[in-house]
């Protein structure tokens, strides 16, 4: 089957203020792929991240032009940003559940987006943590408080989040950078299972990561896409001079 393009970015600059974070920056997100972006910190990747469910709108002094589609729709002129943001989830880097119980954690969203139906919510709830591998773990003490868990159970209670409002697209900021080596291998796991069914597009700081669980990489520096392609080329075999030194680790 042919994949096709889910979001498509193009010349996208985005200015804070007078410092221009982002320069003619120009992707295709294809669906039910993993594309990592990596580069080194301040390179622009989190700040691009955020213009795909339109984050950066929350930041008074940014300014931006250039065209971000998703599903061939512009995402400032043609989609509502409540809907857009239901369509296109975010995990964040830290682990940041709600201070309420599990159960209450998931069906937020959805019964923001109007579902009262309590047999219908916990039907989500299930099912939403059963994608988030977290089920077994949690189905016992649902009413429990979710901050009582540990901190990769927290992050994969936020997947959960996320995916109780059937998003289309899932943006991950660093998900596992606060987690212990064992969590960030659940995740990833679970990250490899859920781009059976969702658009995947992944901040990371650990090139081993991206090498792992990504189809595509894009390495920024400076806030321009130095190179983007299939992350075995990437990998092993870059244009840029300056992606090898990364990848290398001459610097970062």
């Amino acid at each position: 089957m042919d994949k096709t393009t889910k979001i498509n970015v193009k010349d996208l600059n985005l200015f804070y203020g007078d410092f221009q974070a982002l320069h003619n920056v120009s992707m295709d997100i294809r669906e039910k792929e993993v594309t990592a972006l990596i580069g080194p910190s301040g390179c622009g990747k989190s700040t691009f991240l955020r213009t795909l469910n339109r984050m950066n709108d929350l930041i008074d002094i940014v300014k931006i032009d250039g065209d971000i589609n998703y599903d061939d729709k512009d995402i400032y002129s043609q989609w509502d940003v409540i809907e857009l943001r239901k369509k296109v989830g975010m995990v964040f880097q830290k682990p940041n559940p709600f201070p309420m119980s599990i159960f209450d954690n998931i069906a937020y969203g959805p019964r923001t987006h109007g579902i009262k139906n309590k047999a219908i919510l916990s039907d989500i709830v299930e099912k939403s943590l059963q994608q988030a591998s977290l089920w077994e773990e949690v189905k016992d003490r649902l009413h429990k408080p979710a901050l009582g868990l540990s901190g990769g159970q927290q992050q994969r209670l936020c997947i959960a989040r996320v995916l109780a409002v059937e998003p289309d697209v899932v943006l991950m900021d660093e998900p596992t950078s606060a987690l212990d080596p064992i969590s960030t291998s659940r995740i990833e796991d679970l990250i490899d299972e859920l781009k059976q069914n969702y658009t995947i597009v992944i901040v990371t700081h650990n090139m081993q990561q991206a090498g792992r669980i990504s189809d595509k990489t894009a390495f920024f520096l400076h806030g321009k896409i130095e190179e983007f392609g299939p992350t075995d080329e990437i990998f092993f075999n870059p244009s840029s001079p300056k992606t090898e030194e990364y990848i290398s680790g001459k610097f970062g």
